[in-house]
């Protein structure tokens, strides 16, 4: 077969069909991939044709004549990697088979390997792996195994909702537990106390890391295991769907050499990637970032991480306190929680820091609200607060079974849209498919809030630290609502009107 500039790999049916000809291990090591196979010959992609040892071991391991098929190496191994995940209901197989099977349970091994390359007869391994393996590739951020009376819960929590997976039987709860427990270095012989844990795996060749928290519940322990994968985080404000006005106004804060910028929003709003994406457009040889995180969740060249550590009395403030000795320029507090944070963080940007953390708070005004109840001066915050940030995030609707419907008008009135507002005066949702897992959603966007510190809110702060009277006075100023930045991303048909509501208070 001739050699073509640009071949789709995908479309070749062992590929397609994920048939496996060679040993992973084997297809990685020697970057070559068998496609097809035509008159009695392998199709063997390849992206070297002078590599003629790989292509006799090929004909020795298949027993069959090679054609070779030359590859643009950056293609081959992402096809290599297509070709070996697992297909979308393999999961559920393994796990049924391995319950039909009933072998004799156990659990040794070592914690940190390749997913897809493990070969193992253990059944708690194996089960272990093929749910990792799923989790991973729909794009899950959290994995929960709950034990039930009758046995295990496995669901998975995919752009922000928690869908039922699995339910393995009674006999593999101990196990798993067991399992995990080893895998991310806890104690395997206490099950009456909460414990946190943390563990790295590859799959594919690219790493990702695990938080594990275990938890005593009525019938057993229930894990939570948060996935970290640094392949599917974007990192860069340009990369945040930020509307255009937002994105100039935030990133010009950020650029002022002093003051508190805060970002705030429930657990699981993306808070911590927008900070992550405002320090690396910050970073550069010529500044000295440090932050002071609970946990370090992605790490960052070319700034000093401190991860917080309550066993030895390292919270927020005492490494708040110590950065502000390292000659620091921008520094990052994972989030302001108790008083004397506030306060170092305070004086910090009034002796010439720009300081960025989180608060929970449901929008940007109550973020001075409730500095102000925890005990900060709202002169002081006037003079140091320079923008606050609120977010969430709303699912998107999926693109292959997106249709559209006609909006009654008490949806509109909410949406605080007109009929003229719309596009052929209609709204879209998703009715729900194989690609989405028939929920209708497939990804999130952001939706953002962002009050800017002018002299009229400042005044108002003054006067009073009400988050009402705040909201109106920045709402006069410019600022738009998380309401209705939703609202323009349902009329533009990126999500539905449901998602706005669930997401953003009335």
């Amino acid at each position: 077969m001739n050699p073509v500039d640009i071949i789709d790999l995908c479309s070749f049916p062992f590929v397609k069909n994920k048939v496996h000809k060679l040993p992973y291990a084997f297809v990685k090591r020697r970057v070559v991939l068998p496609v097809d196979e035509k008159g009695g010959k392998l199709i063997l992609a390849i992206g070297d044709l002078l590599d003629l040892e790989a292509i006799e071991e090929v004909r020795c391991i298949t027993g069959m004549e090679v054609e070779e098929l030359l590859v643009e190496r950056g293609a081959l191994e992402e096809a290599i990697e297509k070709c070996y995940h697992q297909k979308e209901d393999e999961a559920s197989h393994v796990i049924a088979q391995l319950q039909l099977e009933k072998e004799t349970i156990f659990d040794v091994d070592e914690a940190s390997y390749d997913l897809l390359e493990r070969e193992t007869a253990s059944p708690v391994i194996r089960m272990l792996n093929v749910i990792l393996i799923e989790a991973i590739q729909q794009g899950a951020s959290d994995i929960h195994f709950e034990p039930m009376e009758q046995g295990l819960g496995v669901r998975y929590r995919i752009d922000g909702v928690l869908h039922m997976r699995h339910a393995p039987t009674k006999e593999y709860l101990q196990p798993l537990t067991t399992r995990i427990k080893v895998m991310a270095s806890l104690d395997i012989a206490e099950s009456r106390l909460p414990q946190d844990g943390r563990m790295k795996l590859k799959m594919g060749g690219r790493q990702i890391d695990f938080r594990v928290s275990t938890v005593p519940v009525a019938f057993g322990e229930r894990i939570v295991l948060r996935i970290l994968d640094k392949s599917n985080v974007l990192l860069g404000l340009g990369k945040l769907g930020m509307p255009q006005h937002v994105f100039e106004e935030f990133n010009r804060q950020i650029h002022f050499s002093e003051g508190i910028v805060l970002v705030t929003g429930p657990t699981g709003s993306g808070k911590t990637t927008t900070l992550y994406s405002a320090l690396a457009e910050l970073n550069s040889a010529e500044i000295n970032i440090m932050t002071i995180e609970d946990p370090i969740e992605y790490k960052l060249q070319g700034m000093a991480q401190i991860g917080v550590n309550p066993k030895i009395q390292l919270n927020f403030a005492t490494g708040l306190r110590h950065i502000l000795r390292q000659d620091p320029d921008v520094i990052m507090v994972g989030e302001i929680r108790d008083k004397e944070t506030g306060d170092i963080s305070i004086q910090a940007s009034l002796t010439g820091h720009l300081v960025l953390s989180t608060l929970h708070t449901n929008d940007a005004p109550s973020a001075l609200t409730r500095l102000v109840d925890m005990g900060a001066e709202p002169y002081l915050l006037s003079s140091s607060v320079l923008a606050v940030l609120a977010q969430r995030l709303v699912r998107c609707i999926c693109p292959h079974c997106k249709i559209a419907y006609e909006p009654t008008e008490r949806e509109l009135s909410e949406l605080q849209l007109m009929p003229e507002d719309l596009q052929n005066g209609v709204l879209f949702r998703g009715s729900g498919c194989a690609h989405c897992f028939d929920s209708g959603y497939k990804g999130r966007h952001g939706i953002y809030e962002l009050m800017v510190m002018t002299s009229s809110v400042k005044r108002q702060l003054l006067k009073s630290a009400d988050a009402t009277a705040l909201h109106k006075e920045a709402t006069q100023e410019g600022m738009t609502s998380l309401r209705q930045s939703g609202a323009q991303l349902a009329r533009l048909g990126v999500t539905t009107s449901a998602e706005v509501f669930r997401a953003t208070r009335g």
